[in-house]
């Protein structure tokens, strides 16, 4: 080691630091092309990484809509069935109507849970709906 630093150490009145200042270039030239072979590396490797990521993004995209169509068509069974199933003890228009009914009360109680959720979000946020400050 103490050759190497030696040799890099100039001697006074023979041209040393010109010797210097040429290692020192290089090595700056160097370390600018390490610097750009990193960052392509680097650029290669987030492209990549991001084309991996689309292709598994849409992958799940797909499989969650195949998803969400077996859960539609395992609800509409079971409506169809309870409709079936009901059938003989209130006759098929009773069935379909008391179906119907609890479906459409369902939906109501989800939809006034959303509006109380919705104006309570709001008022939180500073804003609400009527904007008179209630």
């Amino acid at each position: 080691m103490q050759e190497t630093q030696t040799d890099l150490a100039p001697s006074p009145g023979d041209g040393g630091e010109v010797h210097a200042d040429l290692s020192l270039a290089q090595d700056l030239r160097r370390l600018a092309d390490e610097a750009k072979v990193l960052a392509q590396a680097e650029f290669a490797f987030q492209k990549s990484r991001a084309a991996y990521v689309g292709a598994e993004a849409r992958t799940i995209a797909l499989l969650l809509v195949a998803a969400a169509v077996v859960v539609f068509f395992a609800a509409m069974a079971l409506v169809v069935g309870t409709v079936i199933a009901l059938g003989p003890l209130l006759g098929p228009w009773g069935a379909m109507a008391a179906v119907t009914l609890v479906l459409l009360a369902l939906a109501a109680f989800c939809a006034f849970g959303a509006r109380a959720r919705v104006k309570r979000m709001t008022a939180i946020a500073g804003n609400t709906v009527g904007g008179d400050g209630k």
